[in-house]
């Protein structure tokens, strides 16, 4: 089993900036490929970005391409968003998840844990 914490939401004035961390427990982080996922009221949980095991490699959905980053620290068991340029639109439940998958990165169904969330709300 894979213990997944989120923090760092808030409210943020659009234009501004927040940093998400997942901190992570219960099996070697480093075996896992991470997730950051959002649900906004009345959606469909959707996929932001994703970080290889080793963090070289990363992927993110077009809305959110240069201003968002995602990182991590295997050596704190922890990933990181960085969210820069905030829009109303971006306002949602964010999500961190783990997968040993090699497939299927971009869509819920390929994360086998998942944290319990924080809010981000961005006002105009």
């Amino acid at each position: 089993q894979v213990q997944l914490v989120e923090s760092g939401g808030g409210l943020v004035q659009a234009g501004g900036s927040l940093r998400l961390s997942c901190a992570a427990s219960g099996r070697t982080f480093s075996n896992y490929a991470m997730g950051w996922f959002r649900q906004a009221p009345g959606k469909e949980r959707e996929f932001v970005a994703r970080i290889s095991r080793s963090g070289i490699s990363t992927f993110y959905t077009d809305s959110v391409k240069g201003r968002f980053t995602i990182s991590r620290d295997n050596a704190k068991n922890t990933v990181y968003l960085q969210m820069n340029s905030l829009k109303p639109e971006d306002t949602a439940s964010y999500y961190c998840a783990a997968t040993s998958a090699v497939s299927n990165l971009n869509s819920i169904q390929g994360y086998s844990y998942w944290g319990q969330g924080t809010q981000v709300t961005v006002s105009s």
